[in-house]
Parts: C-alpha cells; sequence; structure tokens
C-alpha cells in the first residue's frame, strides 16, 4: 500500500528471528517459550510479528486482551494463545469460540466459565495468575493453593498452567528472588497434595537473562524478542528490529536569534538552516524530547530544535548539504551513527516499552523479511 506522508517505521524480521533464537540459547531444550506481542506485538504489528515468530518456533503467543487473541485467530495462527489480562464473566463467549487460554485469579471467574463450558460441551483452559508481590491481578499467595484445588475440581475448566509477575527483576534482585522462591514453595505444595500443573511460568524478558531459577518449564519474553534490553550491561546479543525514519520536507535559511516553534524555546545562535520533517506527538513521539531529541540526517547527529508540534518537527543543521527528500532517522542507523530507542526513553524520562508501544498507527509499518 501506497502511503504519501513520508515517515515510516520499518520493521526487520530477520532480526526478530535473531533476537528469538538468543532467547532459546538461554533456556533449555525443555522450556517452552511464549513470546509477548499485546500492545499490537510492542508496537510493532501484532500479526506480521506473530506470523514470524510462530515460524521461527514459538510455542505459545501472549495477549492482553480477548481482543487481541480474536485477531490472531482470523489471520490463521492456530498455536496457543494465553490473554494475560483479567476479562469480565459476560465476555467469555469468545474464548470458546476462538480456542483461548484465560487467566483465572478467582473463584466466581472459574465457576462461571464451568457452567458456560458445560453448556458447550467443551472444556476451557486457564491459567491461574498468583500475586507475588507485583501488587496487579492475581491471587495471593496464601489463598492461591485453595483456588487451586478448587479449579482442579471443576470438570469443564482444565488448568493448564499456573504464572507471576516480577516487580523490578531488573532493579532488585533480593525481591525478585523472593517472589520466585515464593512461587516455588507454592507449586510444592500442589505437588505434595498430587497437584501438577502442565505449565509453570515466571520469566520476563530480564528473568529470562539474569535469573535461571525462574525458568519453570516456560518463559515469557517481550522487550528482547524486539531487540531492546532491559537494562545495560546485560550478556545477549540482541539486534534492534524497529527503525524510524521520515524525509526532510521543507528547508529554511534563518538568521541568528530566530526563534523556533511555539514558545520559542529555541534561538539559533547563528545563520543557519532549519529543516523540517513530517512527524510529532501526534505520531506517539514523545513531546517530552523537544530540543533534545536526537536526529540523524546525511549521516551526522543533529538534535530537535525547539518545542515538537504535533505534525511536525525542526532540526537545526547548520552548513550541512541537505536537499528536500534527505532520509532523517529518528530510531535506527545512518551511515556510522545510531539511535537506539532505549536512549530516546532516557532522555524523555521512560522506558524503552512506551517509545516504541506509543508509536501511533498512522505510521505505517514497513517489514523487511
Amino acid at each position: 500500500m501506497r502511503f504519501y506522508r513520508p515517515t515510516w517505521a520499518e520493521v526487520n524480521l530477520s532480526n526478530l528471528a535473531h533476537n528469538f533464537r538468543q532467547v532459546k540459547k538461554l533456556v533449555s531444550c525443555a522450556t517452552k517459550v511464549m513470546v509477548t506481542v499485546k500492545a499490537d506485538a510492542y508496537g510493532h504489528g501484532l500479526i506480521p510479528v506473530s506470523k514470524k515468530i510462530v515460524s521461527c518456533g514459538a510455542d505459545f503467543l501472549g495477549v492482553a486482551s480477548i481482543d487481541e487473541g480474536i485477531k490472531i485467530r482470523e489471520a490463521g495462527i492456530r498455536i496457543p494463545v494465553l490473554v494475560l489480562g483479567a476479562i469480565l464473566k459476560k465476555d467469555v463467549t469468545p474464548a470458546f469460540r476462538y480456542n483461548l487460554a484465560l487467566t483465572v485469579c478467582d473463584r466466581e471467574l472459574a465457576q462461571a466459565l464451568n457452567v458456560f463450558a458445560r453448556k458447550k460441551k467443551k472444556k476451557v483452559n486457564v491459567h491461574v495468575k498468583v500475586d507475588t508481590g507485583m501488587g496487579r491481578i492475581g491471587v495471593m499467595p496464601h489463598d492461591a493453593e485453595k483456588l487451586v484445588e478448587r479449579i482442579n475440581n471443576l470438570p469443564f475448566v482444565k488448568m493448564d498452567g499456573i504464572f507471576t509477575h516480577f516487580a523490578f527483576a531488573d532493579t532488585n534482585k533480593d525481591f525478585t528472588s523472593y517472589q520466585i522462591d515464593i512461587f516455588n514453595k507454592l507449586i510444592e505444595r500442589l505437588r505434595k497434595k498430587g497437584i501438577g500443573i502442565p505449565l509453570m511460568h515466571s520469566a520476563n524478558s530480564m528473568g529470562i537473562i539474569d535469573y535461571k531459577n525462574s525458568h519453570f518449564n516456560l518463559v515469557r519474553p517481550g522487550l528482547v524478542i524486539y531487540g531492546l534490553y532491559p537494562k545495560e550491561g546485560l550478556k545477549i546479543d540482541l539486534k534492534p528490529v524497529l527503525s524510524l525514519k521520515t524525509k526532510v520536507v521543507f528547508i529554511k535559511k534563518v538568521p541568528a536569534g530566530c526563534g523556533i516553534s511555539y514558545g520559542h524555546a529555541y534561538f539559533t545562535k547563528r545563520p543557519t538552516k532549519i529543516v523540517t520533517i513530517p512527524i510529532g506527538y501526534g505520531d506517539g513521539y514523545p513531546r517530552n524530547l523537544s530540543n533534545k531529541g536526537p536526529v540523524l540526517i546525511g549521516g551526522k547527529r543533529f538534535k530537535i530544535c525547539g518545542r515538537i508540534c504535533m505534525d511536525q518537527i525542526m532540526v537545526d543543521v547548520g552548513d550541512l548539504d541537505v536537499k528536500i527528500g534527505d532520509e532523517a532517522v529518528l530510531i535506527g542507523s545512518q551511515g556510522r551513527k545510531k539511535i537506539v530507542a532505549e536512549e530516546l526513553a532516557e532522555l524523555s524520562g521512560t522506558i524503552p516499552y512506551e517509545i516504541v508501544c506509543g508509536l501511533g498507527s498512522r505510521i505505517p509499518r514497513v517489514y523487511t523479511p
């Protein structure tokens, strides 16, 4: 499909496959991999990413909602899909129609699923979520044993898995180890009662890299699949999957002391060239990168000048020999220079997840094999 606004995101599917292989190297051959593709595959495109990752050998896909699961099924993808978020009892019908596994945190939803499944004469797969310290959805550990026992006695509910989620695996090893210990002890108590659960999972990207005792028999990589590092200095060789590019659409020579953009937060220090590129906070590029976000043009690195507008950004390029139509890179490489999402996250006081997930739908994704 042709697009007429010269701003786009390139998604490198070969790099995606490379990152998946790096994850596989870190886990045992018996450990299954659930790739997290929620939030439109972290802004990379739900269906193209899901299809590629399935071809690489992923065992499961993890989504945030039933809606995302439906899109995957309608695209012809058949591997198991787990809805990681909580759902309402009134919304269970599509789980049966599209064969989606659901997260259960309480007795009421489990019983409702059992009643509905009996009517359909079809079992539903569930994973029990245990809150070991995240403070989000999940049954508390001291109530989890009883909940699992009750679900295990429901004839039309198949308990396929049990899982938890780390609160800050990248910054607090002691607390993460504490969470793993709580989860492990729960599993052991269930085993002693003769309750074996097929799948046990806790490891996110950071867990996969730094906490081998969190792998159990299923891991849930997210950020690393997309070539983004949870923290610096990790021993894993990742390749960035997404590049954000646009083109110069206007060039203007201005004198010294010229105010640029809203509020004149930037003044030129000398006679210079100001170029305009067609991207802005309306595309999800963070407005708080005004006057500091990096841009690559002509193989050189510049900073955004002035406030980022909804649809446009200005860059002071000095005396660079620049032409209309020249490429500008906001994430990615140009010549020997590069800009990574982690850098933008640090500059804007957020996390890499928000940078890539925030890129809007009016930025077309262009896929390279």
